[in-house]
């Protein structure tokens, strides 16, 4: 690392530059929330989807991170990461404004939320592959999980307000309506990623020319060859398929079969986003004292059985109530486990490397989702909702044997990063 660069980042977490980057990611997600409400009840109440159509919107909203996600890991590595950011967002703003657009003209049918739904997956990867493999450029490795924390109990924050804020927008102004507080949030994401100043390293011009296919051919490689590394993404993409079976219809079963009200839907997720909150902030606490390795398998260990009140739940506030409580559970640990192997990932990847190795966690994650869906879609036919759910919630009990037959389960404290390979910083935008 150049000295230049050196001094640009800074050595604490509350430099204005990553609060900047908090606050746009809280922006982005506080909006998102409301559109995760409003969706689905768009869809489900207003446009009268089916269990098929609500299938293809799920994979439709997935399918990006199968195709994108690495072309994307390889761009964020070779250029700025600033302006891929700020485009990303303003892209996002546009197609979802066209929603309400759509419904106040009269012509909103369920063929345009699959096409929002495409490009804000597009969006989302673009962005997200830029923001996370920056954040290690603007404070110092042993700093990065107290700022992974501090990243994940703002935007924990954010969402949970977004969802308690879709609700009531929801039923105040009507789900389309609701979604341009989405596209605002996104404006402000744009805004405040546009005001960040600190230089940001990129690779050095390589001889002769390179490809994209290359640039991600030699990520894949890197990562493969990293036992730890490989070892969480392949436990990250099998819980995400089991999930993402689950999230195929679970808006769909709260509203729809357990007679979930849109405003109690929206509680129900603002109190799982309180346990989020409290487990962002406790992460680096509790990998502390039990280990940082305990701490990723404990949360992968609760998701599964987090499942268990929801496939037995029935109408009422009871269930409601004990849904609303087992989730903000689960997101506790989900959120500290997340905070501290993302952190660990960070950590002991080269930095030139950044982009394409949460690239390929993405491909592989995400990635697994929209096969998950069309799984889902499938399975709904012979097994109704309910039996899909139970599907979904067993296939989470594999990640955790392969995290407890990994090196992971011996971590208990993080390890020393790699040796920084010197690059220049970036150009402002470049």
């Amino acid at each position: 690392m150049t000295t230049s660069t050196q001094t640009a980042r800074t050595a604490t977490v509350t430099s204005p530059d990553l609060r900047r980057l908090v606050a746009s990611e809280c922006a982005s997600l506080s909006g998102s929330a409301v559109s995760t409400v409003a969706l689905p009840t768009l869809a489900v109440l207003e446009l009268h989807a089916s269990t098929t159509q609500i299938a293809a919107l799920a994979f439709l909203g997935q399918l990006p991170n199968a195709v994108v996600a690495l072309p994307a890991g390889a761009l964020s590595d070779r250029y700025a990461k600033r302006p891929q950011m700020i485009a990303a967002d303003l892209t996002a703003a546009a197609g979802l404004a066209t929603i309400p657009a759509a419904a106040f003209a009269g012509v909103l049918g369920i063929g345009q939320l699959y096409a929002v739904a495409v490009v804000l997956g597009i969006t989302k990867i673009v962005h997200d592959a830029a923001a996370i493999s920056y954040l290690p450029f603007l404070v110092e490795p042993h700093l990065l999980q107290r700022a992974n924390s501090r990243l994940g109990a703002a935007s924990s924050v954010a969402d949970s307000a977004g969802s308690n804020a879709g609700a009531a927008l929801v039923g105040a102004v009507g789900a389309a309506r609701s979604v341009l507080a989405d596209v605002l949030s996104y404006l402000v994401s744009a805004l405040l990623v546009w005001r960040i100043r600190t230089p940001e390293p990129v690779a050095p011009p390589t001889e002769g020319r390179r490809t994209l296919a290359r640039d991600i051919g030699e990520g894949l490689r890197y990562v493969a060859g990293q036992p730890t590394i490989r070892t969480v993404i392949a436990a990250l993409s099998t819980l995400s398929f089991g999930l993402a079976v689950m999230n195929t219809y679970w808006a769909y079963y709260l509203l729809a079969e357990l007679h979930v009200s849109p405003t109690a839907f929206g509680v129900i997720m603002g109190v799982g986003g309180a346990g989020s909150l409290a487990g962002a902030l406790l992460a680096p606490r509790i990998a502390s004292r039990i280990g940082i390795g305990p701490t990723i398998i404990i949360g992968f260990a609760v998701s599964p059985l987090a499942q268990i009140p929801l496939l037995l739940a029935g109408p009422g506030l009871r269930w409601q109530i004990a849904l609303a409580g087992t989730l903000a559970v689960q997101l506790f640990w989900v959120t500290a486990s997340g905070t501290s192997q993302r952190s660990l990932r960070q950590i002991l990847c080269e930095p030139r490397f950044q982009g394409r190795m949460q690239a390929a966690s993405t491909t592989v994650t995400a990635g697994a989702r929209p096969l998950a869906a069309a799984a889902a879609g499938a399975l709904v036919l012979f097994l109704g909702v309910r039996g899909t759910l139970t599907v979904g919630a067993v296939l989470q009990i594999v990640p955790v044997i392969l995290l407890l037959v990994s090196p992971v389960r011996a971590l208990r404290d993080m390890p020393v990063p790699p040796a920084r390979t010197a690059v220049p910083p970036a150009r402002e935008g470049a």
